[in-house]
Order: C-alpha cells, then sequence, then structure tokens
C-alpha cells in the first residue's frame, strides 16, 4: 500500500515520535519481534482529472483480488486515491499483500489475464511506477475499511547509522507504540516497509498506517502527545540515524481490505 502512510502524523512526529529513541523500551512498553516476511505489491498510476472518477469503477480487479483473498493467495488488498497531490507525483494506487513473493506475481499475473491494467482509465495514465516492499513489522484488524485515511512517511537511513538503528527503531520504538495505537483502535493496519526489490537507494524505509475514519487521525497526534508529555526526552535520537533531506510524507483517501 503506498504506501503506503502517516503524513499528519509525521508532521507533529517526524521530531518528536522517534525522540523515544532514547527511553528505554521497558518504560514505554514490550519490545515488538520481527514477523515472518509479508510482501506488498504497490502499483502507482498518475491519471489524468477527467478519469478519475472512472477509477472509482470495477474494472474486475476486485474479483481477481477477492478470489485471491477467499483462497489464501494474498491476505489484504486495496485501492487509494492521493489526498495532497504534487506536480509529478501519482494520483491513485492499487496494491495487495501476501506472504510471498509468488503470491504477489500470481495475482499480478491474473490481473493482466482479466484485463484489469487495459482499462481505459490506466491507459490514460501519463505516468506509472511499482514497488515491491516487505515487512517484518506490522499488525491488522481484519475486515473491510471504505474511506480510511492511509497515511505513509518514507525516511531514509544516514550511511553512517549503525548496523542494528533499523531494527532498533522498529521494535523498540515505532512498533510498540503502533500496537497500542492498534489496540485502543486508532488504527487498523500498520506496516513498516523496505524495498524488496530495490528501485531506489537501500536505506529507505517507509511507515504506514491506516485508520478507519478521519477523527482517527486527531486521535494519533493526541496519542502522541500524550506518550511525549509522559516521557519528556533529550536529544533527538531519531535525527542523529535518519537524513531529514530525504524524508517526505503521503495521505490518501484508501478502501482496505484485510483478512
Amino acid at each position: 500500500m503506498n504506501k503506503c502512510k502517516w503524513s499528519i502524523f509525521a508532521g507533529l512526529c517526524a521530531f518528536a515520535m522517534f525522540t523515544l529513541c532514547t527511553v528505554p523500551v521497558n518504560a514505554q512498553s514490550e519490545a515488538v519481534k520481527a514477523k515472518a516476511p509479508v510482501y506488498t505489491y504497490v502499483a502507482n498510476w498518475q491519471i489524468p482529472r477527467t478519469h478519475w472518477a472512472e477509477m472509482r469503477k470495477d474494472d474486475g480487479s476486485n474479483a481477481v483480488f477477492a478470489k485471491a483473498l477467499e483462497d489464501g493467495t494474498i491476505s489484504g488488498y486495496g485501492f487509494d486515491e492521493n489526498m495532497v497531490h504534487s506536480a509529478d507525483g501519482w494520483t491513485h494506487d492499487n496494491w495487495w499483500t501476501a506472504n510471498s513473493m509468488a503470491g504477489l506475481i500470481k495475482v499480478l499475473e491474473a490481473l493482466y489475464e482479466a484485463g484489469g491494467a487495459n482499462s481505459p482509465a490506466l491507459e490514460s495514465a501519463t505516468k506509472h511506477y511499482d514497488l515491491v516492499m516487505v515487512s517484518r513489522y506490522y499488525n491488522w484488524k481484519p475486515g473491510t475499511y471504505k474511506n480510511a485515511i492511509v497515511q505513509v512517511s518514507s525516511y531514509k537511513l544516514k550511511e553512517n547509522a549503525p548496523d542494528d538503528a533499523y531494527t532498533s527503531v522498529c521494535s523498540e520504538v515505532v512498533a510498540p507504540l503502533l500496537e497500542k495505537m492498534l489496540a485502543d483502535g486508532i488504527i487498523v493496519e500498520y506496516e513498516i516497509d523496505t524495498e524488496a526489490v530495490h528501485t531506489s537507494a537501500p536505506g529507505t524505509f517507509m511507515i504506514v498506517t491506516v485508520s478507519a475514519h478521519p477523527e482517527d487521525v486527531d486521535k494519533l497526534n493526541a496519542s502522541i502527545q500524550a506518550v511525549l508529555k509522559e516521557h519528556p526526552l533529550e536529544g533527538v535520537a531519531f535525527g542523529a540515524v535518519t537524513s531529514s533531506k530525504a524524508h517526505h510524507d503521503e495521505l490518501a483517501l484508501g478502501i482496505a481490505t484485510f483478512k
């Protein structure tokens, strides 16, 4: 998903949340262990505005995804509309998640066979690019969520970052906080992604969240503020291992289904 995911969050927390790295894990919650990898295929499209309405129509992809979800080939799928547009950025995406690369490829082949990739709206695209992501820190609540708020924040580790910087940030800081938000119903899914197929330089990771309602975005921010109030911090540990120049956010409106 383009992922997708935590733009408003990052506006407040690019500084704040990740300073939590300086707080002992037990002061917040238990560290989250890495899970078996899940893979996500994200197809990003830049669609002319005159075709946006067509992107909301079913082009046959839903049937492909629903079948793949039912037979266990994938564990989730969705469609997103970008809410914060840039001159050269994507306007729409579709994504699906599987426990293996084989699962991703099987669905991609099924979409081609069903003709979903040849819809008039997609053929109108002025730009297109794909991402294949892998995550070992993730969780979700099963169900279908319409008009969900998808937030993505992308970061890049500095070249001199410690070898365990990514694992430490994920397991001891980000994932425990997101697990609490999931339990509190503020989000319905999260994942921390890196590229499985590198189309950009290694070291980039994306923090993705899905919230069921717009109000949950404000709850998410309030939750972060509460953590910061409870744990006053010194220094910015996150800034020591990531490059602020490489940071960017995305905010999208989506439909997501998780099994």
